[in-house]
């Protein structure tokens, strides 16, 4: 099937033409000055679902802090969940770190040059594997994401759903047909480039690109019309009340997240699941869950937060309470001053505004 579509397809000019296009106008970003495998790593966990201009602030303070596998396989894991505070997809943090400890300890430091081992690492799935293989290490191998799936649905008016995921596997097969040999390092970031700068979701600018003259959607006028995509299941809401809980001390609870699931690891106000509870309970519901007894304030504010399968409707009340402390080992009386030091996920760092 692959043949059959690239039967008339010009991959050696293709090539050149996207060769010399990244060459003249790739973009400077900072993992782009030299092929370090961890680094290129990085970037890519950090990638995922995050915009770029996002991601470069965070790369350089990420870098600063942990510039070698080393670092990274030492520190504490708060510390690097609070280096990641703010990018979201707080496994990604976590996975990452695992797998450069397994670095380490496995591979003498050394990010593997071998699919298979690479593959085999926690976090580390085909694109970014195929990401490091071909950036970092030359080889021809793909790296395929939403973003490439974009370009070569439109360049070889590939009609398949890419949401399905077997769907990758073919754009897979098509892309390894297609890279070039000599140089997959730049043909890869090339492809990168230009569904992020050109080949766009919404009005791509066909008119700048390299590859015009080989888009088959651009020659029937159908660019905009693909990638073709099944819309994703709406985000279940889930209400929660959020309480800042303060004592006499001017202290405040917070709680930290299971070692599992979403947002795992990181430390929150304690969130009563309002519509199960009811707010007639929720001082009982809290004494029962914490062994803090609480009197519930006003409402501070309200606010939502989206996840990729869930929402959370939030709504923010002061509460007051005699304790100082408490049994439950999930829970501290903190200082004001010193919650910033602790990993809080984006919703909860809204929040403190009202402390």
């Amino acid at each position: 099937m692959t043949n059959n579509i690239l039967q008339h397809f010009n991959i050696d000019q293709f090539q050149a033409d996207l060769l010399h296009w990244y060459n003249v106008s790739k973009r400077d970003l900072p993992w782009r000055r030299e092929r370090d495998p961890y680094k290129i790593w990085v970037s890519e966990i950090m990638l995922q679902q995050t915009k770029v201009d996002t991601v470069i602030p965070y790369f350089n303070r990420f870098m600063e802090k942990y510039p070698t596998v080393y670092e990274l396989a030492k520190a504490d894991q708060q510390e690097v969940l609070k280096a990641w505070e703010g990018l979201g997809y707080y496994s990604r943090a976590r996975n990452l770190q695992n797998a450069v400890r397994e670095v380490v300890s496995e591979y003498g430091g050394v990010v593997p040059s071998n699919r298979k081992e690479l593959g085999g690492l926690k976090g580390v799935g085909p694109y970014t594997t195929g990401a490091i293989l071909s950036i970092a290490y030359n080889q021809p191998e793909p790296a395929v994401d939403g973003n490439v799936m974009r370009v070569f649905s439109r360049l070889l008016k590939i009609e398949a759903d890419i949401a399905m995921p077997r769907t990758k596997k073919l754009f897979e097969d098509y892309v390894r047909q297609v890279i070039s040999t000599e140089d997959p390092s730049s043909f890869n970031q090339a492809i990168m480039d230009l569904g992020a700068t050109i080949c766009t979701p919404k009005s791509p600018t066909c008119s700048f690109c390299p590859v015009q003259e080989h888009c088959l959607a651009f020659s029937e006028g159908i660019q905009e019309e693909l990638p073709i995509k099944t819309k994703a299941k709406k985000q279940k809401p889930i209400a929660y009340v959020a309480l800042l809980i303060k004592n006499d001390q001017d202290e405040y609870v917070i709680e930290k997240r299971g070692e599992n699931g979403l947002l795992a690891n990181l430390w929150q106000f304690p969130m009563v699941p309002i519509e199960e509870i009811g707010m007639e309970h929720l001082e009982t519901w809290v004494y029962s869950e914490y062994g803090i007894r609480i009197q519930l304030g006003e409402q501070k504010g309200k606010l939502k937060h989206v996840f990729s399968h869930i929402i959370w409707q939030l709504e923010i009340f002061e509460a007051y309470t005699l304790q100082a402390e408490t049994d439950d080992e999930r829970v501290i009386f903190i200082d004001k001053e010193a919650i910033g030091k602790y990993p809080f996920p984006v919703s909860h760092q809204k929040m403190m505004k009202y402390l």
